[in-house]
């Protein structure tokens, strides 16, 4: 019996020893560090993803290092077994994946709008690694009681005829437009929609100009200090003149769903929101970046609703978020973006798609809202 016992010792004595020599194996479904791929869209662009782990939750960082060093922070990041997902705002776009065995690639395809592309990761070592440039500095701003006008604006005539050209655009100083009318610049200046515009010539929502201009003054403008710059454009170019009065017309009302809002607050510094449409899974995406709820609210009476928006959510600061649904006939002036060639949008329409994706509401009703009325208005003068 003690021969046995002393076997026994002997033996776990041996395993232990054994088991403890071993070297631990790496956990090959631990995706945390520093991962890399081509991305072939219009060209190659090269991606670093940066996942790391705080308090227990996944996060993932992007950079797309052939544009930019700035880190684009993923909105959602998951690991369910092999399967690795994130989400990114920002820039409306998601990635879902496969880690192989060995832990080092990840097989998958990003979608970002309509598009799908292939997209595969590799695990990046301290030689491998990509340098990831530096970030600019950020703009500076323009001082925040400055009154700026355009020191200088072109402004030409614009003889398209498809609504779908129309565009206005804010890029650091500069600000231009595409195929816009008077009521466009109003709408876009003093935050009002076209029906809310009465009287003036025949030509006032028909003539249509491309008008490029920058600021007199040092810095990049905020949303309010360009409105105010297209405001004096108005009055100086178009001899604008008007007045307002209070009329009670149909309207959307903007509140935030049971649920609560699903937005992300933004990381961006600049003082300039951007919103803007691209094709959709479905549908067309709404994507915007920096935007406050009502920067939303002026987008979706200005482009897409046939009445104004009113923002009722109480709901401050600025986010990034994005919204995929299906267009109608009421929308966009009546000219939808259409869906591809021998195919159909299968998204949700506008409404739920507010409610479903972003948490909010739209609820039609009528309400007292200011009335531009036009008083004076002319061609615009020569550049």
């Amino acid at each position: 019996m003690k021969r046995l016992l002393l076997w026994i010792v002997v033996l776990v004595t041996f395993l232990g020893a054994g088991l403890g020599a071993q070297e631990s194996k790496p956990d090959t479904k631990d995706i945390t560090g520093t991962w890399q791929g081509t991305l072939a869209v219009t060209r190659n662009l090269r991606m670093v993803i940066k996942f790391a782990k705080a308090d227990g939750v996944l996060k993932a960082t992007i950079y797309s290092i052939d544009l930019s060093g700035a880190p684009i922070a993923a909105t959602s990041v998951s690991q369910v077994g092999t399967t690795i997902r994130f989400t990114a705002v920002a820039i409306g776009g998601s990635y879902v994946g496969k880690l192989s065995a060995d832990g080092n690639t990840i097989a998958g395809s990003y979608t970002q709008g309509a598009s799908v592309q292939p997209f595969e990761l590799t695990r990046a070592t301290a030689e491998t690694a990509w340098e990831i440039p530096a970030v600019a500095p950020p703009p500076k701003l323009m001082a925040a009681d400055a009154d700026p006008s355009f020191e200088v604006a072109t402004i030409k005539p614009n003889n398209t005829t498809a609504d779908s050209t129309q565009g206005m655009y804010i890029r650091g100083r500069n600000f231009s437009t595409a195929a816009s009318s008077v009521v466009d610049l109003l709408a876009f200046a003093y935050g009002v929609h076209a029906r809310q515009v009465s009287g003036g010539p025949s030509w006032l929502d028909k003539d249509r100009y491309d008008i490029a201009g920058v600021p007199d003054t040092e810095g990049v403008p905020s949303t309010l200090q360009v409105k105010m710059m297209v405001r004096k454009l108005l009055a100086d170019r178009f001899q604008l003149k008007f007045h307002y009065e209070k009329s009670e017309l149909p309207a959307y009302v903007l509140t935030v769903g049971k649920g609560g809002p699903k937005l992300t607050p933004t990381q961006a510094t600049s003082p300039l929101p951007g919103l803007g449409f691209s094709p959709g899974v479905g549908g067309i995406s709404l994507i915007a970046r920096n935007a406050n709820l009502g920067d939303l609210s002026a987008y979706l009476q200005r482009i897409v609703l046939d009445r104004p928006v009113v923002d009722h959510t109480g709901v401050a600061g600025r986010y990034d978020f994005s919204m995929t649904f299906a267009p109608d006939d009421s929308e966009f002036g009546g000219n939808p973006p259409r869906p591809p060639a021998n195919g159909s949008f299968s998204a949700a329409g506008l409404f739920e798609a507010m409610q479903q994706q972003l948490g909010l509401r739209l609820d039609p009703e009528k309400t007292q809202v200011d009335v531009i009325v036009i008083d004076k208005v002319e061609k615009p003068s020569e550049n």
